[in-house]
C-alpha cells in the first residue's frame, strides 16, 4: 500500500506499491516499475561525494482521471483506471495473510506494462541532488535527503505489507549495497533496517 511522504514541495503524497504482485510503485502520479527505481538508486549511489547527480528518469505520468480508485479497486466494487485494472488481474487477497509483497512481482512486468501503455506513454523527468540544501528533486517532486531516505527504506522493507516470507528482490539487495557502499552527500545517515 502506499503511504504519505512529505514532500517540500507538495506536502503529503503517496508512494509506494499500490499492488502486491506487481513490482510498480507509484509516486503520488508518477509510476515507476520498482527495479527500474532501484537501478537509478544504484547509479546514483555510484557517484562521488559532491558529485553532481543530475540525472534523467523514465517515468509514466497518468492524469489523475487515469488513474483509478485504488480504495475502491482494493474493496473489488469499482475497477476504474489503470490500477483498477491491474487490480482485475490480480485482485486483493481475501485473507490478511496473503497481504505480502510479492518479491517476483517483476514477473508480470511484461502486462502491467502493457496495461500502462494505453494510458500514458514513458516520459523523461529530471532527478536533481542538490549539493548545497542535500535536497532531491524528483520531476516536479521536493525531498529532503532525510524524506529521500525514508522512501528508500520503504522499498527496502517491502512496503507497509512487507516483503513475502522477508525475501527481498535482488534489485533490492543491490540498491541496499550500493547505498552502504555510496560516499555521495544524499546517502549520508541512511538507516536501512
Amino acid at each position: 500500500m502506499p503511504l504519505l511522504f512529505k514532500s517540500l514541495n507538495h506536502g503529503e503524497i503517496p508512494f509506494g506499491f499500490f499492488n502486491i504482485e506487481t513490482d510498480m510503485i507509484l509516486l503520488n502520479n508518477y509510476f515507476f516499475f520498482a527495479s527500474d527505481f532501484a537501478g537509478y538508486i544504484v547509479e546514483m549511489a555510484g557517484k562521488k561525494l559532491n558529485e553532481p547527480s543530475d540525472m534523467t528518469w523514465d517515468t509514466y505520468i497518468l492524469e489523475e482521471k487515469d488513474i483509478g480508485n485504488l480504495m475502491a479497486a482494493i474493496s473489488g466494487v469499482y475497477f476504474s483506471g489503470f490500477i483498477g485494472e491491474v487490480y482485475g488481474h490480480f485482485p486483493f487477497p481475501h485473507e490478511p495473510e496473503k497481504f505480502k509483497q510479492n518479491p517476483e512481482g517483476y514477473k508480470t512486468r511484461e502486462l502491467i506494462d502493457g496495461i500502462i501503455k494505453r494510458y500514458t506513454s514513458l516520459t523523461k523527468i529530471p532527478v536533481v541532488a542538490a549539493l548545497s540544501s542535500r535536497e532531491i528533486k524528483i520531476g516536479e517532486y521536493i525531498f529532503s535527503r532525510v524524506g529521500f531516505h525514508e522512501l528508500l527504506a520503504y522499498l527496502w522493507a517491502g512496503g507497509y505489507p512487507r516483503w513475502k516470507d522477508g525475501i527481498r528482490p535482488d534489485y533490492i539487495l543491490k540498491m541496499k549495497g550500493s547505498i552502504i557502499r555510496s560516499t555521495h552527500h544524499l546517502f549520508e545517515g541512511i538507516r536501512l533496517e
